[in-house]
């Protein structure tokens, strides 16, 4: 999965968010919701290294609530990954075919994150965070295997909230968005490419060759 994130001054597609690469988050800070860098690939408060660390980009959430590191970090550390639209490759035997993804009537929504932050011994930090997957709608099911956490704009302001959830505000929450209220379409091939990062990368192709369409 890639994100693509909207420019401040439209709605295009102005950068494909990557592992290792600084994006955007939203956090409750103390005096309120904060938007701070954070890499994706989120590197445990207590890995020794980060550079030897293994970045996890994505976890499940039927398996939040069981596992002891995610624990603190679903009651205290949840976060909103903001994007316009997210990229998703449907394979069709050894052919990889991309997929732009988004929310209908939604030019800027929100993913279910967690984040995490590591200080060197200098007071170096270094802020990173997941996404939350979960299972698939009928729309994902064509494309994909699994389908990232999409937020209802309700759950929003739960997300930020701190304090423990119950498994049924959690099941809630984390539920897969209605298909009927997403769309998707073949893009180019170009979105495997790090060096494209304009508006080609998510504008619709008329075949399934993967071959850039002006």
């Amino acid at each position: 999965m890639i994100l693509a994130t909207a420019s401040a001054s439209s709605t295009r597609c102005s950068a494909l968010a990557r592992s290792s690469i600084s994006q955007p988050v939203i956090v409750q800070g103390t005096s309120g919701r904060e938007l701070v860098q954070m890499q994706w690939g989120i590197v445990p408060h207590r890995a020794k290294n980060p550079k030897l660390a293994h970045p996890i980009i994505n976890v499940r959430a039927e398996s939040l609530a069981e596992k002891p590191s995610f624990v603190p970090l679903l009651k205290m550390r949840r976060c909103l990954i903001p994007a316009s639209g997210f990229f998703e490759w449907k394979y069709e035997g050894a052919k990889k075919i991309p997929f732009y993804i988004q929310v209908n009537d939604q030019p800027l929504f929100a993913f279910a994150g967690l984040y995490d932050e590591w200080h060197d011994p200098a007071g170096t930090l270094l802020s990173t965070y997941t996404i939350i997957t979960t299972d698939l709608n009928a729309l994902m099911a064509t494309v994909h295997s699994r389908m990232p956490a999409i937020l209802a704009p309700d759950y929003e302001e739960r997300c930020l909230t701190g304090g423990p959830l119950d498994t049924g505000q959690l099941r809630a929450m984390l539920a897969p968005y209605p298909a009927e209220k997403m769309s998707l379409s073949p893009v180019s091939s170009l979105v495997n490419t790090p060096t494209s990062d304009d508006g080609r990368v998510i504008r619709p192709v008329v075949s399934l060759d993967g071959e850039y369409t002006p």
